[in-house]
Order: C-alpha cells, then structure tokens, then sequence
C-alpha cells in the first residue's frame, strides 16, 4: 500500500505565495506592455500593413511612386547624414561627462544635477528654447558673438547651418540622461582592478582603454542602440524650429511622415516611409549589435 503524505494548509498558502511571485513581475509590467501594444506597437503595424494595399489591394505601387521621388531621398540622405554625426557625438560627449562625474569630490552631486537639467525639459520646449537663442536678430549666440567680432550667423535661418544646429541641440538635450546610463555602468566597476592597475603602472588613457571601456562595453551598447533609435526618429525640431527648411535642409524622414499623413493625407506614403525608416533602425541596431558581440569576441 503506497504512502499518502498529507498536504497541510500552511503549504498550500506558501505554494499559493511561490506561484504569486513568480507571476508578480508580469502583472506588474501588464499595463505598460497593454499600452505599447495599443499606442505603439498596433499603429506601428497597421501603418506598414496599409503600405502595400491601394485601393483595397496588396500593390507595391506605393513604394514605387516613393522610391522616384527626390524629395524621399533627399529626406533620406539629411536623416543619414545627421545620425552619422550625431550618434558618435552624443556618446562621446556622455562618456567625457560620465568620467568627469564619476569622482567623489565636494560638489559633484551638483555638477550632475547640472549635467542632466536638459533631459527634464521637453523637446518641445528645447527646441523653442534654443530658436530663440539662436534668433538671428536678437538671439543671445549672435550677441555672444559679436563681441568677438564675429558676423551674425543665420543659425536656423542657414541652409548650411540648420542641421547642424539641430544636432548641437538634441546633443545638449540627450547626453545627460546617456551619461546617467554611462555613470551606472562606472558604478559597477569593481575598484580594486583600477587600484591593481595603478600598482602595475598603467597609465589614465591605457586603464580607459583596456579595463573601462571593455567591463561597460554592454552599456555601451545599450547606450548606442538606445541612442540610435531615438536620434533616428528625432522629429521635433524639424517641425517646431525650421518646418523641414531652409531648402529642405533639415527635412528629415520622420518629418516627412508628419507632411505625408497629416498635411497631404497620404497614410500609404507615411506607412512606406515608416517601414522604410524602421527597416533602416533594425538593420542599423542588428549591426551594432555584431559588431560589439565580435570586439568581446576578441
């Protein structure tokens, strides 16, 4: 006759309490995912389905039209060209301010406040901020620079200079919170390797290169895919500041979604560009992705 082990309330209750757990996390995160999935993810999708049917069927007629159109590639190249600059920019500029925070010294706490003031203010606001400093008539840059004898400089109102002006105020709006990331990263570094580093006689830069930057390169990474997806669909100051001008110098891809679907009404062309642009992200992410696996390969 085969023995019964009888199975007491208590442990029915800590069974019941173990299961909860486990299943505590997802229903935490439940209603955030409910809200990506409606307000991100489905509209994502149903733009990029919509792209392939005119007039109620599957045509690539679309994409067609848009691939013999200049003013996509145009948009194309200024989105291409900005992130080409920007991206490396803005990291390099986080991990200066990362390494410069990551002391203990009186004041620094201070010092990152500072730092990270610009990532609490909404783009919006930037991106009306920085158009009046840069004001051609009364800005306070041209103001600055006329004390140096310096022309005054047409900023935003510049063909050759608005989006580079662009990318030096997303830089000042972003590198707070990408150092934030960097700095936790630091954090993490166990002090006693820079400490044996020291004792074998190895220099500031050669500790950087060879200890630092390999035991953070997964933030890193997670900074640069972050950094990239954001800087890709950068879309405010574009539509706030310059209206896509001047000569369509800071019409970016993103911008010319916005003009597709909400000013010409043509959501076929918005959802080409869309899944275009977000084609261009993935493989962009997809590769920096292999390109970090291979140097930790290494």
């Amino acid at each position: 006759m085969g023995s019964y082990t009888a199975v007491t309330p208590g442990a029915k209750k800590l069974k019941r309490e173990k299961a909860f757990q486990k299943v505590l996390p997802y229903l935490m995160l439940a209603p955030a995912l409910i809200f990506v999935l409606i307000f991100k993810i489905y509209p994502i999708i149903s733009v990029s389905v919509g792209s392939f049917f005119r007039d109620g069927s599957l045509t690539l007629r679309t994409y067609e039209i848009l691939f013999s159109d200049m003013t996509f590639w145009n948009s194309l190249w200024t989105t291409l060209k900005m992130n080409v600059v920007m991206i490396p920019l803005q990291i390099l500029v986080s991990l200066i301010l990362a390494l410069l925070v990551n002391n203990n010294v009186p004041g620094i706490g201070m010092f990152r406040s500072i730092y990270y003031l610009p990532v609490t203010m909404a783009i919006s606001v930037a991106s009306v901020t920085w158009s009046l400093m840069m004001n051609v008539n009364n800005g306070v840059f041209n103001s600055i620079l006329s004390i140096f004898g310096i022309p005054t400089q047409g900023f935003f109102t510049d063909a050759g200079q608005a989006l580079w002006c662009i990318v030096l105020m997303a830089t000042w709006k972003g590198c707070g919170m990408w150092m934030m990331y960097l700095l936790a990263g630091l954090k993490g570094v166990d002090v006693t390797i820079y400490e044996s580093a020291r004792l074998d006689g190895s220099g500031y830069f050669t500790t950087l290169r060879k200890i630092t930057l390999p035991l953070i390169s997964r933030t890193m990474l997670f900074v640069l895919v972050a950094n990239t997806t954001a800087n890709m669909l950068l879309f405010a100051p574009s539509k706030l500041i310059t209206e896509g001008g001047p000569q369509n110098s800071t019409n970016v891809l993103m911008y010319e979604v916005y003009k597709s679907a909400f000013r010409n009404g043509n959501m076929a062309r918005a959802g080409a560009i869309t899944t275009i642009l977000l084609l261009i992200v993935m493989v962009t992410v997809i590769l920096q992705f292999r390109m970090m696996n291979a140097n930790q390969d290494d």
